[in-house]
């Protein structure tokens, strides 16, 4: 982002502050010094403590010379009626070529120019800078001979961190109770589990047949898991048998669970009202597997668990590894929330607002912006200080890094198949389909996502991390608030 400026151009930039005077409504600014012995200017003047306008004058001294250069090399490779190959008149090309030839190398000056003239600052400037569009309407670009364009930016003069012990942040460790490795392992055994079809229906089956409007209108088939249906209507449906019919008003009995369990819309969903019949076809249930060999193998894999006790310990192992990583990544959010707070960096909201409303072309409403930005605002600032820490520290991540994390990944997304070690030699091969993906963003994704562990775990070992034990019911509380 930013402009050239030539060597011959020495730029004070400006600040509103001491050395500023309000005038009638206006202001007049002093300290503004602007020697330059080409006709190219550039001026910043810092409105606000973080946002700024860059201002950018071009004489004809500026441009022209490239211009007229230009059209010369368009004059020699042209060819056009009635003319000789490179003899067509520079009039001629002037009048076709000569505003659309201005404009381009105007962009280009003004392009290179502000992003070079940025590049020198000390702030950081956030987004893009922003062309004051309504100045840009008015330029008469047959006539005109010196122009003056403007930008708007928004910037971050400093981040302060303080990565140290004064920084306190809790961090929560699961413990899991006989409850939570108990229903664990029922779920297996569901899981696990042998399909039947019994003639009278338990409280756990799956009922599957068709829903009809009283009236006729409407009709559907489906499978009703009786566990998705309201406790207290959840009697009605057992002890039934094929063939049976229940009358009863599926918003009532269903809830929240309607639109899912039907499987349709919203808006099909708002429609169905008052009572409706269902006729019983057929009945499901999935007999839980037993606790035996043939099922430890089914779960762990061939003779890896021996017994019950060590069946039940090893789900217990894996259970809290999972539960753990789950509470990682919130210690982790943790301990950004509180980095960020300490940081308590000043952003643009106004630029940001309007960046974000340009860059996005209408694709996303004002409202959607203003919804958005505290979550977007809280992203970026996260971003800033963990670009700042990696580079003052040198964490950033190298290629190799970035493909071993790639590895882990895909490592992760197959281990549920059981296919992780078939696939050990094609990891490389999978991970570098995944990296070239995307027009580069999956390897950005990546390198950042490197950079985030080292930024993590540097921050882990500078400040007071106070552990502290959660059963899982308090942590899932935790994560609702």
């Amino acid at each position: 982002m930013g402009v050239r400026i030539p060597s011959s151009a020495r730029i004070k930039t400006l600040d509103r502050g001491p050395d500023s005077f309000r005038v009638g409504r206006g202001s007049f600014f002093i300290g503004l010094e602007l020697i330059t012995s080409n006709t190219l200017e550039i001026t910043l003047d810092k409105y606000s403590s973080n946002q700024a306008s860059v201002k950018i004058k071009l004489e004809e001294a500026d441009y022209q010379p490239n211009v007229d250069a230009k059209l010369k090399e368009y004059a020699r490779k042209a060819t056009m009626n009635g003319f000789r190959p490179g003899k067509v008149p520079i009039q001629r090309i002037q009048k076709m070529y000569g505003t659309s030839v201005l404009v381009e190398e105007i962009n280009s000056i003004l392009s290179n120019s502000l992003n070079d003239y940025i590049k020198k600052q000390d702030f950081k400037v956030l987004g893009d800078p922003l062309p004051v569009v309504e100045d840009a309407d008015k330029i008469d670009w047959k006539e005109q001979k010196e122009f003056e364009f403007e930008y708007k930016i928004g910037f971050l003069e400093k981040i302060d961190l303080k990565i140290d012990e004064s920084l306190q942040v809790k961090e929560y460790v699961l413990e899991l109770s006989e409850v939570e490795i108990n229903d664990a392992v029922e779920n297996l055994r569901q899981q696990y589990g042998t399909m039947t079809n019994p003639e009278v229906s338990q409280e756990d089956d799956f009922l599957y047949g068709d829903l009809k409007s009283t009236d006729g209108s409407y009709q559907k088939s489906f499978s009703l898991p009786l566990s998705k249906v309201e406790k207290d209507s959840r009697q009605q449906f057992v002890g039934l048998e094929k063939g049976a019919e229940v009358k009863f008003e599926p918003k009532k009995v269903l809830g929240e669970e309607l639109e899912q369990v039907l499987d349709i819309s919203e808006e099909e969903a708002s429609k169905i009202e008052g009572e409706y019949i269902f006729s019983v076809q057929n009945i499901n249930r999935t007999e839980k597997a037993e606790l035996n060999q043939e099922f430890f193998d089914k779960v762990f894999g061939p003779d890896q668990i021996k017994s019950e006790e060590e069946f039940f310990e090893k789900t217990r192992e894996l259970l809290t590894a999972n539960y753990n990583k789950e509470a990682r990544v919130y210690n982790e959010e943790q301990i950004k929330e509180a980095v960020v707070k300490q940081a308590d960096l000043d952003l643009p909201e106004e630029f940001l607002k309007e960046w974000l409303a340009r860059t996005n072309e209408g694709k996303i409403s004002k409202e959607e912006i203003e919804a958005e930005y505290p979550v977007y605002a809280k992203q970026m600032i996260w971003t800033l200080i963990s670009n700042q820490i990696a580079e003052e520290n040198g964490l950033r991540g190298n290629h190799e890094e970035v493909v071993e994390k790639t590895k882990d990944m895909i490592r992760q997304q197959f281990a549920s198949s059981g296919m992780g070690a078939q696939l050990e030699d094609s990891l490389g091969t999978f991970a570098d389909n995944y990296l070239q993906g995307k027009e580069g963003q999956n390897y950005m994704q990546m390198f950042s996502a490197v950079q985030n562990e080292k930024v993590i775990k540097y921050i882990r070992e500078k400040i007071n991390l106070q552990e502290e034990r959660i059963s899982v019911e308090d942590f899932k509380k935790l994560l609702e608030n």
